[in-house]
């Protein structure tokens, strides 16, 4: 364990960075292919409709994460802050409230979709056309492989929050090349020819592998202070607070994504199925900025939020720093490429001219978010490591469903269909404008009670 705390505490701030990021970006960047792997796959079949299903569900599948991290996000950085001020113990009856209270929501939405999935599908943009894509997909992905996928990415979380990142990493990394290496097999005629539906089982199967591989390490694992043990739960009363109010925020942002996303794919599915194609293959793209950020934010989490709880703020500032220039740093290489080779990266996924047309006009416009949210999401990361709970929900809120449904009304009103499109950019840049308010001033107060 002392080995572990080193990288929080004595190794050099870019060292300490890289050690913690390198790894969780790589996590992400398989997370994300395998992502890829789902629309490329089906993509090959060159049926619009197939495609388009996987856009629909997509907004019930990013909820999965708004749950895991509740509890994952909430519970890995009230970890990290206990072991910061050396409460071993409380640091463990966290790390089982966490496992516990998650695998219990888990359960809980993967059945409330099942008695909701025709209403929710429909929101999300379902027509008769790809309804029973999207809920043959679904059924895999949210109802059979809802569980897995949302303690796969928990139990990362708390893996990473007491510095094994690597190990964090490797257990995501295996279901990512486990779900590439079974989509093929599953969704391609040659093979087993089950299409969209072959997508599901192969996602469903390989959060179930990385979920195994995760109870796996913590029974064997001796020099943890996690523990997934019941009789932990009567500390329930004792930290649930901390856990969800730390966690509501990157939940809350990730369910009002939902909440966008939804409304965006419904605003696009009244012009034509390959506009909805279209927008699944460009969110799918857009994802590399999103989840290399991420990737830079989760491994930043427990290194923030460990020298927070232990007084060494000038260890956090530079180690926020150094994370978020390379988080914008490649975002802003990303909006280079899409720009140039839009008409390119559409037709990599179907091979359609309407839906490559709409692809890479819907991507050049996109793509222009990435940079502030490059620097959004790794702020409010911080804001949850110091827990500072009201900066980081109103940063959230803001980022994703308050302004968005009203400026889609807004946009396609003046900008039939493309002017959706325009939203995110304007989004977040008025989110990162807000969140850089709160530091400067949260950073001004520190400052006046040091004097």
């Amino acid at each position: 364990m002392a080995n572990r705390t080193m990288v929080f505490e004595s190794l050099p701030v870019r060292q300490a960075v890289l050690k913690q990021i390198i790894p969780a970006i790589a996590s992400q960047m398989i997370v994300l292919l395998y992502s890829l792997a789902d629309t490329y796959f089906v993509g090959m079949l060159n049926v619009p409709a197939q495609t388009a299903a996987i856009t629909i569900v997509y907004p019930s599948f990013v909820m999965l994460t708004a749950i895991s991290n509740l509890f994952g996000i909430g519970g890995a950085s009230l970890i990290a802050r206990k072991l910061g001020k050396k409460e071993t113990l409380d640091a463990t009856e966290v790390s089982s409230i966490a496992f516990w209270l998650g695998l219990l929501s888990a359960i809980l939405f993967s059945l409330l979709f099942l008695l909701l999935a025709r209403p929710i599908l429909a929101l999300c943009g379902a027509t008769e056309a790809t309804y029973d894509f999207a809920y043959d997909y679904a059924k895999w992905v949210i109802v059979i492989g809802g569980v897995p996928t949302i303690m796969n990415t928990l139990l990362a979380n708390l893996v990473r929050s007491e510095g094994a990142a690597a190990q964090a990493s490797f257990g995501v990394s295996l279901g990512g090349i486990l779900n590439i290496l079974l989509d093929p097999l599953f969704i391609l005629p040659r093979f087993m020819g089950m299409g969209v539906v072959g997508a599901g089982v192969a996602t469903a199967l390989s959060n179930a592998m990385s979920a195994i591989y995760f109870l796996l390490y913590l029974y064997h694992r001796q020099d943890t202070v996690l523990n997934i043990t019941p009789v932990y739960l009567k500390q329930t009363g004792r930290h649930l607070k901390a856990i969800l109010s730390i966690g509501f925020p990157s939940a809350l942002q990730y369910a009002l994504t939902v909440v966008a996303i939804a409304a965006q794919s419904a605003f696009v599915a009244k012009y034509a199925t390959e506009a909805t194609a279209a927008l699944g293959i460009v969110k799918k793209l857009d994802q590399l900025p999103l989840y290399f950020s991420i990737g830079v934010a989760n491994g930043l989490l427990p290194l923030l939020a460990y020298n927070h709880s232990a007084g060494n703020e000038s260890r956090r500032r530079a180690a926020f720093r150094f994370g978020t220039s390379i988080s914008v740093g490649f975002a802003l290489l990303c909006v280079l490429i899409y720009e140039g080779l839009a008409p390119q990266l559409a037709s990599l996924f179907i091979s359609d001219p309407q839906t490559i047309g709409y692809g890479s006009s819907f991507l050049r416009r996109m793509v222009l978010a990435m940079p502030f949210m490059a620097f959004c999401y790794p702020m409010i990361i911080q804001f949850q490591a110091m827990g500072k709970v009201r900066e980081a929900l109103i940063t959230s809120i803001l980022r994703k469903g308050v302004l968005d449904v009203p400026l889609l009304f807004l946009m396609d009103g003046l900008f039939p269909l493309y002017g959706c499109m325009w939203v995110q950019p304007i989004v977040d840049f008025i989110s990162l404008i807000v969140a850089c308010g709160f530091y400067f001033h949260l950073q001004k107060g520190a400052k006046n009670e040091v004097r």
